[in-house]
């Protein structure tokens, strides 16, 4: 599975930025892609994820500013982040999890960057 992400940038506190993340290949058992994010000295950490049902989850430093969305179809997903925040600015990767018979298995984008000045 190969995954892409796009729409990092520079924006002002307050502002929006949209993250999109497409995966292609071997996509017939994926089971779920989400967003995470890793700031300079911290570890990696779960933003939101969306379920092949469409359930979401998000971290609860985000809830009520990020929407996470997916367009099965073609195995697309986007995160609207709104009112950013200068904590926001990390690097932030698409994860897409593959379930099979044989278990699972993650597959990662190269990162876009997202910096939030105040």
């Amino acid at each position: 599975v190969h995954v892409v992400e796009s729409g990092g940038g520079l924006v002002q506190a307050g502002g929006s930025l949209r993250l999109s993340c497409a995966a292609s290949g071997s996509t017939l058992s994926i089971n779920r892609m989400g967003w995470y994010r890793q700031a300079p000295g911290k570890q990696r950490e779960l933003v939101s994820t969306i379920n092949n049902g469409g359930r979401t989850e998000y971290a609860d430093s985000v809830k009520g500013r990020f929407t996470i969305s997916r367009i099965n179809a073609n195995n697309t997903i986007y995160l609207q982040m709104n009112s950013l925040k200068p904590e926001d600015t990390a690097v932030y990767f698409c994860n897409v999890l593959v379930r099979g018979t044989w278990g699972t298995k993650n597959f990662w984008g190269q990162g876009t960057q997202v910096t939030v000045s105040s």
